[in-house]
């Protein structure tokens, strides 16, 4: 027998050993064929692989990015996970035969066969097989976590299995994922990505269903946060799109400054060049900013990231003090400014004043031609290089956004390129913006929407920006939303209503997707806004100590939900990707389940590196990653997020908690009726009483209506006879107290009410 014939017999053999094992072996030989293939498409990694029980019926649950999650589940496990799926999706015999290898359980619609797939599984589970489930029901548009079926419940019944929660993180992006807003037909963005499974700790049986879902969005969030150097470097991205964008415009503001990408980009490197040889010294960190939203800002903002320096905006709406404050708590030697702008402010600083029109005067022709070659000529890669920006680490600072001080002195949140880079990313899964959208920048840049999404956001997705300094100017924003073709306003409630009464349909008549947050949307603003400009709004939550995005409903026009929903009128929509949510008991700090009241903590990738100098407060505000936002909230049986108020916008009063938003909205609609003036008429707040603990105040703009009509109002709208202040607890002022940035000052509002009653009872 001659070497020919040896080889011939052997991969006869081998031929006749894979139809056996295919046909007796199913199992066996598809995972024998499809190992290498995944190793050489993928790495694999699994996190918390002794949570897996070694035997015993269990009930896997996992979140649903991409049509192969099953797939690379059964490839990272050891033990075989016979899924619980969509029958229509294995119809032809190759989808049947690989269904079949794994003693796949099929549904195939209509309640008999959804009655028989789940006694299946309830079967195979008192049989000691794990069982898996998507409980979503369908792959996810966004990354978010959506509802769990209640099918989930039926299974376990009658069973003692274990329920394992377990996220799978890596597909987003994948060809296999909706990222880009379809699937299969586009470039992946990685190649051999690594794929991590991360398992959970057992829970019981009897688990809500809720709690199961925490606890795989919980999973999510640790994969995110072990996965953040992955986050693109925000000065690296802003530099390419620029250059992307080119000639386009990308940058303008009611000053009449306008900029292409390239004319944006150059000026910006320039900027940076004369800055580090005119004004920093090599170890300088802070640098602080006080401008107001505009091309200058973007550029100044942009410089100081691509030079590795830390920006502090300023907030210009409070006093000397308070921003002297912040400067000395930072150390900030140099404040970056403008002539014209510092004119209008009666401030003194404890900083050395940088103006931007004297420094503009030492941009040499040498910082030009090089800044061009840089933004033209120069290589992307290189260029990088060259700035240093390959150097930049996840967890390196990238700008200090003060908190509003609504109730003390400010603090400086500290965020790094993750954070900030992770909300960019969060927004352009939920609004997907694009090439042809513009969006409007009312928000200022020391108020951390302002900073991330009006700033980096739409500096970095595509989009372009259109600043103007003044939210309240709704003559100006008009304006510009009709010149520049706007598609895109983020803003508040109260600043909505100014744009209702003084904004034409016509110059909104672009406008696409319109997101408000700060303030609980008042349900008559949804249709009043629609009726005029075509759009509806959405809310959306943040903090910013959560860089800001936390939630938010998906707008209606970029919505590419299937079989679930993704928008919930009354709430501020489910956690973006990567974030997780869950409700405790303000006394003990018990998890609470879904539709209960209690204090809101979030854990993400977004979650600040801490307060500066302030590490007792930190470790207060963040505990084990999961930082406590103050807020009071429940999450619905679907996962979406309702916000009830503030901790410190509630009274305990004959040991009840009263929530001052309830009575205010009450107030605001008799307050209100038969008049079109968008002002923020009242303000709910309270001041210490000896025999109650606290005393409800309201302070109100002034108002025909008497104390006791209010009172009566406030009884027929149904609330409880705890929650109706005295009528010498009602107080008429000028106005009422608000911050820059349009919120309600809370300090101001309770320091003003102790001054009226003298804190007496």
């Amino acid at each position: 027998m001659n070497t020919f014939q040896i080889i011939l017999l052997v991969l006869i053999a081998l031929l006749a050993v894979a139809i056996g094992l295919a046909v007796f072996a199913p199992r066996l030989f598809v995972r024998g064929l499809f190992r290498p293939i995944l190793a050489m498409l993928y790495r694999k990694r699994v996190v918390g692989l002794e949570n897996l029980p070694a035997e015993g019926g269990c009930l896997l649950v996992s979140n649903h990015v991409s049509w192969i999650d099953g797939i690379l589940i059964l490839w990272a496990l050891p033990r075989n996970v016979r899924f619980v799926v969509d029958g229509g999706n294995f119809t032809s015999k190759i989808g049947d035969y690989l269904g079949r290898a794994f003693d796949t359980i099929f549904m195939m619609g209509g309640p008999k066969s959804i009655g028989r797939a789940i006694r299946d599984a309830r079967e195979g589970l008192n049989n000691g097989d794990v069982i898996g489930l998507f409980p979503e029901g369908t792959i996810t548009r966004t990354g978010q976590l959506q509802a769990f079926r209640p099918g989930m419940g039926k299974m376990l019944k009658n069973t003692d299995a274990k329920i394992l929660p377990v996220h799978l993180e890596g597909m987003w992006g994948s060809v296999f994922s909706f990222s880009g807003g379809k699937y299969f037909w586009k470039w992946p963005n990685k190649f051999r990505r690594t794929i991590t499974l991360y398992v959970g700790e057992p829970l019981p049986v009897d688990t809500p269903i809720s709690t199961v879902r925490c606890r795989v969005q919980a999973l999510g969030s640790k994969a995110q946060i072990d996965h953040r150097r992955e986050f693109p470097v925000l000065a690296r991205q802003v530099l390419r799109a620029w250059r992307r964008r080119g000639g386009r415009l990308q940058a303008a503001d009611t000053l009449g400054t306008e900029a292409s990408g390239r004319t944006l980009l150059i000026r910006t490197l320039a900027l940076r060049r004369c800055l580090r040889r005119e004004v920093f010294s090599n170890e300088e960190q802070f640098v602080g900013v006080l401008l107001p939203p505009s091309v200058g800002a973007v550029a100044v903002n942009v410089a100081l990231a691509a030079d590795r320096r830390v920006s502090a905006n300023l907030n210009y709406t409070v006093s000397s003090d308070v921003m002297n404050h912040c400067i000395n708590d930072l150390g900030i030697q140099h404040v970056l400014t403008s002539d014209r702008f510092m004119e209008k402010l009666d401030i003194e600083l404890d900083a050395e004043v940088v103006s931007l029109d004297k420094l503009k005067e030492k941009v040499s022709l040498a910082d030009k031609v090089i800044a061009f070659l840089q933004a033209t000529v120069v290589p992307k890669s290189v260029l990088e290089w060259i700035l240093g920006l390959h150097k930049v680490k996840s967890d390196d600072l990238l700008t200090v956004i003060f908190t509003s001080g609504s109730t003390g002195m400010p603090k400086g949140v500290q965020l790094s390129n993750a954070n900030v880079s992770h909300n960019v990313d969060a927004v352009n899964r939920a609004i997907r913006l694009n090439s042809e959208d513009v969006v409007i920048g009312i928000l200022p840049f020391f108020h951390s929407f302002g900073y991330s999404v009006t700033l980096w956001a739409a500096q970095t997705l595509g989009p372009a920006g259109v600043y103007h300094f003044n939210p309240l100017d709704s003559k100006q924003i008009g304006k510009l939303a009709e010149k520049y073709k706007a598609t895109v306003l983020l803003g508040t409630p109260t600043f909505m209503r100014g744009y209702l009464r003084r904004i034409t349909p016509e110059q909104f008549k672009t406008l696409d997707v319109a997101v408000v947050g700060a303030e609980k949307m008042p349900a008559d603003l949804f249709d009043a806004f629609e009726k005029r400009f075509g759009v509806r709004p959405v809310e959306g939550y943040g903090t910013t100590e959560m860089s800001p995005l936390v939630s938010v409903n998906i707008p209606p026009s970029r919505s590419a939900a299937k079989h679930q929903p993704d928008r919930m009128e009354g709430s501020v929509g489910r956690p973006l990707p990567g974030i997780s949510a869950k409700i405790v008991s303000p006394d003990d700090g018990t998890e609470l389940q879904a539709g209960e009241d209690g204090m809101l903590l979030v854990t993400g990738p977004n979650v600040m590196r801490g307060y500066a100098n302030r590490e007792e407060q930190t470790r207060e505000a963040v505990i084990d990653g999961w930082y406590s936002t103050g807020d009071i909230a429940h999450i619905d049986v679907d996962g979406f997020l309702h916000i009830t108020g503030r901790l410190s916008r509630f009274s305990k009063i004959g040991g009840e908690m009263v929530p001052h938003v309830r009575i205010e909205e009450e107030l605001g609609k008799l307050l209100s009726e038969g008049d079109d003036d968008d002002q923020l008429r009242v303000c709910v707040t309270a001041v210490p009483c000896e025999r109650k603990g606290e005393r409800i105040i309201v302070l109100h703009l002034p108002t025909e209506q008497t104390p006791e009509t209010l009172r009566e109002g406030l009884k027929e709208a149904g609330l409880p006879n705890l929650f109706i202040p005295s009528a010498d607890s009602f107080y008429e002022v000028e106005q009422i107290p608000l911050l820059g940035t349009g919120k309600l000052d809370l300090k101001g509002s309770k320091d003003l009410a102790q001054e009226l009653t003298l804190a007496k009872c």
